[in-house]
């Protein structure tokens, strides 16, 4: 589709991605036809879209650049926390082994599991409910993957991460900052990347 391929060039790798396994994840998964059919014309655009219960799809470079930051091979099991539209889920499945996405909201969830199994993704695994404590039965995990924003990352995600593993979150409130957090052997490494605006991470994160 040749809106997706200007997204890749314009909006992507003009503005320094340059990892190729994302470029071409983000010029394969059909955008589209993980939104809503009413805003589907908006699904290229460079900004968020609405996807129904308030919440919206990322911006596609955040969705780009935050894939990127996890330097993904291709044998790592992933968990994301905030299905919403599944479409970084989707990202995630082209790139990893495996991909666990938890969702909070029960029609997001639902729909979001239903378009990925249109779509082929047996390799991404969707549940409901609150992905403050993780997936713990399937942990530990290469990356872990936050799409909503917490005041701090929860400490059981930070349990769930492999040795060498890296999680990626917007934190904040009111202002948040996108972090990659790296676990080594000695315990975990905090980077500050990006400013960023994303809704705030509802359950558990709020009390």
């Amino acid at each position: 589709m040749a809106s997706r391929e200007m997204m890749v060039v314009q909006q992507l790798r003009a503005r320094g991605i340059s990892d190729p396994r994302v470029l071409a994840a983000m010029g394969k998964v059909p955008r589209h036809e993980l939104i809503p059919e009413e805003n589907r014309g908006d699904a290229y655009g460079d900004h968020p879209v609405p996807i129904g219960e308030g919440q919206t799809i990322s911006q596609p470079l955040i969705v780009a650049y935050m894939t990127e930051c996890l330097e993904l091979k291709g044998g790592e099991k992933i968990l994301e926390v905030g299905t919403g539209s599944g479409y970084q889920a989707a990202i995630l499945g082209e790139l990893a082994r495996e991909v666990y996405s938890i969702e909070i909201v029960p029609s997001l969830a639902q729909r979001a599991a239903a378009d990925l199994a249109r779509l082929g993704y047996a390799n991404v695994h969707v549940r409901e409910g609150d992905g403050y404590r993780g997936w713990p039965e399937e942990a530990p995990f290469d990356g872990i993957i936050i799409t909503a924003a917490p005041p701090q990352v929860p400490q059981p995600l930070l349990d769930q991460l492999k040795v060498g593993g890296r999680l990626i979150a917007p934190i904040g409130v009111d202002v948040q900052q996108l972090v990659r957090i790296t676990r080594t052997a000695a315990g975990f490494q905090e980077e500050k990347l990006v400013p960023v605006r994303f809704v705030p991470m509802t359950g558990e994160a709020q009390n």
